[in-house]
């Protein structure tokens, strides 16, 4: 009866008015002179979110279950059996929130629930076959959800389990090793998911459990198997942010909570590549911490700062400046919460082109990694140090700062004119394939690049295209270019090969130079079989702009959108034949219209594409496009 209850309720919610903003009061601009942001603000930025969560919560049994918003999130019509998995994210993930407070007051309530109790409760709850919270043994369950939560509750156990785990009777902690270590010595999928049988059984052999450390030992291997250097690990098949704060942030806990003690030399690799880390994943963020939206789990949002505090040595303000700064970035965004106080799922406000069907409404509490560093000391030299902008302030105006690493060939640049940053990555997936996850091919990953800036529009039915081209394909349907392959990066210009996925003869070369206000883009088709079109997207601007079209030097033009912040320019250089602007409704993450720039071109023999796709704060004047486009006449 309860999934019932809980599911009608899932498919009846209506849109309404957003929860209140996260204020910052009594910001110490002393200490955090750009945020002003301390220890104690995240301990009550933590707290405004789980007051969120458990605004839904009245009694120690009430399960930890948001209604669904949306098209993507399970569980959809028809799904009810998902309901239970759903409440085991919901449990999970909220108990990441409040693990460190737990941690430094056992004692904590919120919406006049003791955490401590709530959550014991609700563990209990797993092993009780007459709640609808049960979860049993896996049998012969491939890899799936529920692990991924098991994986969670364990690293929570390393960090509150004298809270939440000893105080348990002995036959339901009996009960909870015996179903989650099912799991854990269990199959998983070759990815960052080995971790989640790594914790627990490295959890439960602290406690004195049996547990197979024979596969403990080789998931662990597997996992430094996918480092590629400078950082970055591969998280099969694809490189994003995910796949470098979520390797770097559980290798480095594990060496810290289990390996060092056990098998200290995995432990010491995990840290090395950690310490590696910071030649490049601090470059991922704006100026101002801001981070773009790239790649899948977009919906965790500011999780992505969780491993910058771990460090022995590094600019701890600087981290620390970057995990603020990104934090605001969406707890002080109106669209973020919900009006039932639970975070939307999307990047601000509900995005459904974002979500992967993974995905549930408690699935965004993923984002409590992000308050992990709770745990650190308040005089410790993360939560100590003032914060500075790092890297940033030996930029110079006028210049572009760009970083190749070539193990993951991942280009990342910086713009100290408007302290974006940018990056370009791997992406060559197959979505024609049967068992394909057609995210891996979708703009999540297709993009040309990715700006702190300008979160991706998603593509349009007509052809509406940002940061892509797209083709009018044999079907007569516009499909975006996803088959690329990273040739090289030389004098400050990184080359890639593209295939059309439905037509392999349809071919080109891209060429992108970064540029202090945008990028040259000296492109072209090299091979086609039959006359087509093609289209070229500008980023995209939300809400009302103004459009113009500038007279330049040598009959070029430029091509302008501005809104009340920033203005895109296109000026086409070479190979296309008319450009145009583009409004779109529902496509963009930020607003419900936006506008973008579009070149197009009717080709039917290989040729040339050239331009310049620029961006500043404010607007470029026309002495400044003239100036942009000399180098190229």
């Amino acid at each position: 009866m309860l999934r019932k209850t809980i599911f009608a309720a899932a498919c009846t919610i209506a849109l309404s008015a957003q929860a209140t903003t996260f204020e910052v009061k009594n910001p110490d601009y002393n200490l955090s002179p750009f945020t002003g942001m301390t220890r104690q603000h995240w301990i009550e930025a933590d707290k405004y979110l789980l007051e969120g969560a458990f605004s839904h919560i009245h009694s120690l049994d009430d399960p930890m279950y948001f209604q669904r918003l949306g098209n993507v999130c399970y569980p959809k019509p028809g799904e009810e059996r998902r309901v239970r998995g759903a409440t085991l994210e919901g449990m999970a993930r909220t108990l990441f929130m409040a693990s460190p407070l737990l941690r430094e007051d056992s004692n904590i309530v919120i919406n006049n629930i003791r955490l401590a109790d709530y959550y014991r409760r609700q563990l209990s709850l797993l092993v009780d076959s007459t709640s609808a919270q049960f979860v049993g043994h896996r049998g012969n369950r491939g890899p799936c959800q529920d692990l991924v939560e098991f994986g969670a509750l364990a690293i929570c156990f390393f960090v509150c389990g004298d809270v939440v785990w000893d105080p348990l009777p002995e036959a339901t902690r009996q009960a909870l090793y015996e179903m989650i270590e099912s799991y854990a010595d269990g199959p998983t999928i070759p990815q960052n998911w080995r971790f989640f049988n790594v914790f627990p059984m490295s959890y439960f052999k602290t406690k004195g459990y049996k547990v197979n450390e024979e596969l403990l030992v080789k998931y662990v291997k597997l996992l430094q198997g996918d480092y590629r250097g400078d950082g970055w690990y591969l998280d099969h098949p694809n490189y994003d942010y995910y796949s470098m704060w979520a390797y770097q942030l559980y290798g480095k806990l594990w060496s810290r909570f289990f390996g060092h003690k056990y098998y200290p030399e995995l432990a010491e690799q995990f840290d090395k590549n950690y310490d590696e880390m910071f030649s490049s994943f601090p470059y991922l963020f704006g100026r101002d911490g801001t981070l773009p939206m790239w790649g899948r789990s977009n919906l965790y949002r500011f999780a992505a700062t969780a491993p910058l505090a771990w460090a022995d040595n590094c600019n701890f303000g600087w981290m620390r400046r970057i995990a603020s700064g990104c934090l605001l970035q969406f707890l002080q965004n109106p669209d973020f919460l919900y009006s039932d106080g639970v975070p939307t799922p999307g990047w601000f406000g509900l995005f459904d082109p974002v979500l992967q069907g993974y995905s549930t409404r408690g699935s965004v509490y993923w984002c409590a990694k992000a308050f992990l560093p709770l745990m650190l000391p308040q005089n410790g030299r993360y939560w100590s140090a003032i914060e500075n902008e790092g890297a940033w302030t030996e930029m110079k105006p006028n210049t572009v700062v760009n970083h190749w690493y070539k193990g993951p060939q991942i280009l990342e640049t910086n713009y100290p004119n408007t302290g974006a940053s940018e990056i370009r990555a791997w992406c060559d997936y197959d979505t024609s394939t049967k068992w394909a996850e057609l995210f891996r091919g979708s703009e999540q990953y297709n993009r040309l690049a990715y700006n702190t800036l300008f979160p991706w529009m998603a593509d349009g039915e007509n052809g509406e295209v940002s940061m892509n081209y797209i083709v009018k394909n044999g079907e007569g349907k516009w499909e975006p270019m996803r088959r690329y392959t990273i040739k090289s990066f030389e004098n400050d210009t990184m080359e890639r090969t593209v295939w059309l996925q439905s037509d392999k003869q349809l071919t080109m070369t891209l060429r992108d130079t970064p540029l202090p206000d945008g990028m040259l883009r000296d492109d072209a088709i090299t091979g086609i079989a039959k006359p087509t079109v093609i289209r070229l997207g500008h980023y995209s601007l939300p809400g009302a702009c103004q459009e113009r079209t500038v007279k330049l030097k040598k009959k070029h033009f430029a091509y302008a959108i501005h809104n009340a912040d920033y203005e895109l320019v296109m000026i086409p250089l070479e190979g296309f034949d008319k450009v145009e602007f583009v409004h779109t409704t529902g496509l963009h993450p930020v607003a419900k219209e936006c506008t973008t720039i579009n070149a197009e071109v009717k080709a039917n023999a290989p040729r040339k594409l050239r331009s310049l796709l620029l961006f500043t704060k404010g607007q470029f004047t026309n002495k400044q496009l003239n100036e942009a486009l000399k180098p190229y006449l």
